[in-house]
This record gives C-alpha cells, structure tokens and sequence, in this order.
C-alpha cells in the first residue's frame, strides 16, 4: 500500500479504515470479533489509518479499536474525534461542545478507552459556533504541546473556519464527506486546503453504501438503520439517484472492477492529498476496497464519472451541524 503525507507530515497509507459501522449507526454492527479480525487485516494489507471517535457508541467503537491495537499500536495511526458529546459532570450529553474543560475530558477519555498515550490525529468532529475557532485549536495546540496530541485536525469545516484554524496552529487535516455522492468540498474548501498544505479525508467515499449497488431500493435498510433517515434514501429520491449507481456501474464493467473499487478509484485521481476511509465490519470488504489502489481509470473514464449530476436530498436529516 503507497503511502503519502498529510498536512504536518503526519505519513498514512493512501486507504485508510472507517470504525465507526463497527459500534453503531449500520445494520450489523456489534461482531466485535470480525471487526477485530478487519482492524488486523488492514495492517497486514499495509492500511494503518483507523478512524474513530467518542460518540460513535459512544465510546463502544474507541474501546473496541483499543482493544484491537493493543499490543501492536505502532503499527497503527489513531485518529479520534472530540465535540459531539459535551461532558458535565458524571453526565455526558449528545451536544456539540468544543470547550477547553470539555476537550480536556474528551481527550483524557479517549486515551484511556483506546488504551495510548497520545492520539496521532485528533479532530474537532464538528465546528462549535459557541467556541471560537481560534480558542479550541489553542487549547489543543496545548495538547499538543503536552505530547497528547501529534497532529490537529477539523470536521465539515467551511473554508473560512479553516483559515482561522490554521493561523492558529498548523492544520493536518480537514475529514469530510466526499464521493461521486457528495462533492461538496470541490468548490471552496478543497482549494483553501491546498494553498495551505492540509490533506483531505475523504469520509463515506462509498456514499454510505449506495455507489456499490448493493442497496437497490429504501427497504432493503432495516428502519434502524440511520441511513433510513438520510433524505437522499427516502421513497421520493431513491430511485433519481440509482442513475449515479448505473453510471458506476458502467464504468466498473469497462474496467473489469467492482463498482465500490471505482468509486475509491476516482478519488484517488482528485489528487494525491485525498484519503478515502471507508468503513466496512468484514474482511472481504477490506480486501476489495485496498484493490482499488491498483485501478487507474482513464481520462475519459474520469471524465464520464465527474459528469454525473449530484443526488437527489441532503445527506443528513439534520444539516445544521455542518459549517457552511
């Protein structure tokens, strides 16, 4: 597996693997044994980025990613993500919170659940309009300092934000959505990203499941599945979006690939500072995912690709968290 570095020189293999499914969210989740059995196969496929956070549970996923890693944790990049649950007290509430006394909670648990003692990327997982940016990013600067915190990174932040943040302390990297799904961070963000050196982690490069064509229509998600309550699954818009599927499809029928591969392939060709981390409970997923290294779609395959028409909804029920 190729390797390149993110902003800071934080080096990662170019795929990296999504933990969040493992504890929550997905239909399936909770065989912490195959998940265990993923997470080991990803290093032995060269993959060491995982990627958790403390409300994916919470705290369930960074327990059984510390789990998993002990006794082999160098061969590992850890990253977590604090700001979703505001701790107070002996309660933990479901809010965004990034604090300073709220961050120094988070930390010191994500520590002692994912059983380290420094986190290599630590992530606001979504912007605090309470919080100014400048305040959060300094008290991890002071993490950081403490050697709690190797690299500092932002969730779903708009290009503004991230401009703020950096000129505080040095930005790694900026996780978002970003897909044949969701394009969303080509316009603005992307570009800020570059001018100022910080990589991109691609999150859902499979479109939470859709662009492999496995989910063909909304009653194949069982209704607790949270992707049931994703505008872009509803009844109404599911099928205007299946055409994004086909198109996938075509070209992974060109090229002799799965439509998953594809889908992590044209990502790779949007630049070498993109990491896709896509999220799987099994090893066979895993296996197929890190073939995707080998695919090289041509121009005109690109080409096809990039014309697709966005999807029909918004990608949360709720999109007020988003820094936009």
């Amino acid at each position: 597996m190729k390797h390149l570095q993110l902003g800071g020189g934080l080096d990662v293999s170019r795929l990296g693997l999504g933990c969040m499914g493992m504890s929550a969210y997905y239909e399936g989740f909770g065989d912490d044994a195959e998940s265990t059995r993923t997470i080991h196969r990803a290093r032995d496929l060269g993959i060491t980025l995982l990627d958790t956070a403390e409300v994916y549970g919470p705290f369930r996923n960074e327990e059984l990613v510390g789990r998993a890693i002990a006794g082999r944790r160098d061969d590992y990049v850890i990253a977590t993500k604090f700001g979703q649950l505001s701790h107070r007290g002996n309660d933990v509430v479901r809010e965004l919170d990034s604090s300073p006394a709220n961050i120094r909670i988070a930390v010191e648990g994500s520590l002692r659940r994912l059983g380290i003692d420094h986190i290599d990327l630590l992530y606001q997982h979504r912007v605090d309009p309470s919080v100014p940016i400048e305040e959060t990013v300094g008290e991890l600067a002071k993490l950081n300092e403490e050697g709690k915190v190797l690299h500092i990174g932002l969730s779903e932040a708009k290009a503004e934000t991230i401009r703020r943040a950096h000129a505080t302390h040095p930005i790694t990297a900026l996780q978002s959505e970003y897909s044949l799904w969701t394009r969303d961070p080509e316009d603005d963000v992307l570009p800020v990203l570059r001018e100022l050196g910080i990589g991109l982690v691609a999150y859902s490069p499979l479109g939470r499941g859709f662009l492999t064509g496995q989910i063909t229509k909304p009653s194949d998600l069982p209704s607790d599945d949270f992707r049931s309550t994703i505008p872009r699954f509803s009844e109404d818009n599911f099928a205007k979006n299946f055409r994004i599927v086909d198109e996938v499809k075509a070209v992974a029928r060109d090229v002799g690939a799965t439509p998953a591969q594809v889908a992590i392939a044209w990502l790779y060709a949007q630049g070498d500072d993109i990491v896709p981390i896509p999220g799987t409970t099994k090893v066979s997923r895993l296996e197929e995912n890190a073939v995707a290294e080998s695919l090289v779609l041509t121009d005109e395959q690109v080409s096809r690709l990039n014309a697709i028409r966005p999807p029909v909804g918004d990608r949360y029920a709720d999109m007020s968290s988003i820094d936009r």
